[in-house]
């Protein structure tokens, strides 16, 4: 395998491509010879991810204009996919929803609803229509992005950490099902990163003292290799 690109060759999906982990997610893994199929809701962040991945690679991502709450279009997605390349060997689901901070009790329902529609309806779609695809890998590595607010409760970010808390269930229960495949779960805990999201969730913090999305990338490298036993859990910046 060239170390240089240990990803050469693999078909790798991103969603919420188009800013922060997701857009860092997508140029990492063209870097490292994945071809990238690149979600988000806007066409013109995709563009922008796409002249980067262009200017670094010399190749072109393939660009999906999607709103992941899209049941139909993740179904859609996954048919094209099937036609063009007849496998996925990755998927990144870094599309998230940060919900408001606020009182349990004071949460406007759409925005509870919105929340769950993002970080957990969405990814159970996404299950749905592309299990045949990553099984039709020889590595198959699907990583979902989480939280440590999914497992230890914070006051306010209830809709976020009860919607990621649902998802950590689903990828886990979804994990013991591949057992016996050839296809691999993470549930990826980036900690504090520079971000947008981060920014909305604590306005006060200095930015600058957090690590950018990029420094993400290396570890997501490895747990995406199809040499390799990722772990179901990987929190950025444990301790080993």
């Amino acid at each position: 395998m060239n170390n240089d690109r240990p990803l050469a060759d693999r078909i790798a999906l991103v969603t919420g491509a188009s800013r922060g982990i997701g857009r860092a997610a997508a140029l990492g893994l063209a870097e490292a010879g994945a071809h990238v199929i690149a979600t988000a809701r806007t066409q013109g962040g995709l563009e922008a991810l796409d002249d980067e991945i262009f200017a670094a690679t010399g190749a072109h991502a393939t660009l999906v204009p999607l709103d992941i709450r899209n049941g139909d279009g993740v179904d859609q997605l996954g048919g094209q996919i099937f036609v063009r390349w007849g496998r996925l060997d990755i998927l990144v689901s870094a599309a998230g929803d940060l919900g408001q901070l606020t009182p349990t009790a004071h949460l406007e329902p759409r925005t509870f609803e919105r929340a769950v529609a993002v970080n957990l309806t969405a990814n159970f779609r996404l299950i749905r229509a592309l299990e045949p695809l990553l099984r039709k890998s020889d590595a198959g590595r699907a990583v979902f992005l989480t939280t440590g607010v999914a497992r230890e409760p914070r006051p306010f970010f209830s809709a976020y950490g009860a919607s990621k808390a649902g998802l950590d269930n689903l990828v886990s229960a979804w994990a013991d099902e591949l057992a016996h495949t050839s296809v691999r779960t993470v549930l990826l805990s980036p900690g504090p990163m520079r971000t947008r999201m981060r920014a909305a969730a604590f306005p006060g913090e200095d930015a600058s003292t957090l690590p950018a999305p990029e420094a993400l990338v290396p570890d997501l490298i490895d747990l995406v290799r199809g040499d390799r036993e990722p772990p179901a859990y990987f929190r950025f910046g444990a301790s080993s």
